[in-house]
């Protein structure tokens, strides 16, 4: 009985290797399993499902994640809790699709001034930039349109990189409207004022600029008669 007794022995520990052996799996696969359908959570939460992952117990690897979408899929299976670690499975990433020089689009935009080096050449220039971009106003009030305020900016721009002694004349008009002489006198006062004032605000010294206001009374033949002018002193 001994003998047979020794010769039971090792089946037993096997028997009891092999239930312990299937317990850890069984419970590892739990892990697994909860990890991945957290996981899987998650990249959605983050609008990134678009990819696969899977875990060797506490450990994620993905994959078939956009290029430009990998790492933050990572980092975001990396966040969640219980997760050891996650890698990425660089060989399932596509690859970015190639870089194509894009043309220059053509534009309106007028081109780079060249720099003047005379008071004539300056009035010159800014009548030419005004010409293609005008300092223009919304209807009946001295609010610049986005466009006018981007041709203020050019002006500028142009004013404080020209190497000349000058002064600048900001100069008002409003078109004709039934509001008479003196609101018309007002208004366009008050533009020459917004237009110096983005003038100083973009680095052209504040005692170089003066302000002049005409009314109605100039007004621009074929052209836009809510508008700014300037003439170099």
């Amino acid at each position: 009985m001994s003998g047979a007794r020794l010769w039971l022995f090792p089946i037993v520990l096997l028997v009891t290797a092999a239930l312990t052996g299937i317990a850890t799996w069984q419970v590892a696969s739990g892990i697994e399993a909860d990890l991945t359908s957290r996981s899987q959570a998650a990249l959605a939460d983050a609008d990134l499902p678009d990819g696969q992952v899977s875990f060797d117990g506490r450990d994620a690897t993905l994959r078939g994640f956009p290029a430009d979408k990998a790492q933050q899929a990572t980092d975001t299976v990396r966040r969640v809790n219980g997760v050891r670690q996650a890698r990425l499975d660089a060989a399932s990433v596509p690859a970015p699709p190639p870089t194509s020089q894009t043309p220059p689009s053509s534009s309106s935009e007028p081109p780079s001034p060249t720099l003047p080096t005379n008071k004539a050449s300056l009035q010159a220039e800014i009548n030419r930039l005004l010409a293609a971009k005008p300092i223009t106003f919304e209807p009946d009030t001295d609010n610049l349109t986005s466009g006018g305020e981007r041709a203020a900016e050019q002006v500028a721009e142009l004013i404080i990189r020209a190497p000349v002694d000058a002064k600048f004349q900001v100069e008002g008009h409003v078109a004709r409207g039934p509001g008479g002489a003196q609101a018309a006198l007002k208004l366009s006062q008050n533009r020459a004022k917004a237009a110096a004032r983005l003038f100083i605000k973009y680095g052209v010294p504040a005692e170089f600029v003066t302000l002049k206001g005409y009314g109605d009374t100039q007004p621009h033949p074929g052209g836009e008669d809510r508008r700014v002018e300037i003439t170099v002193k």
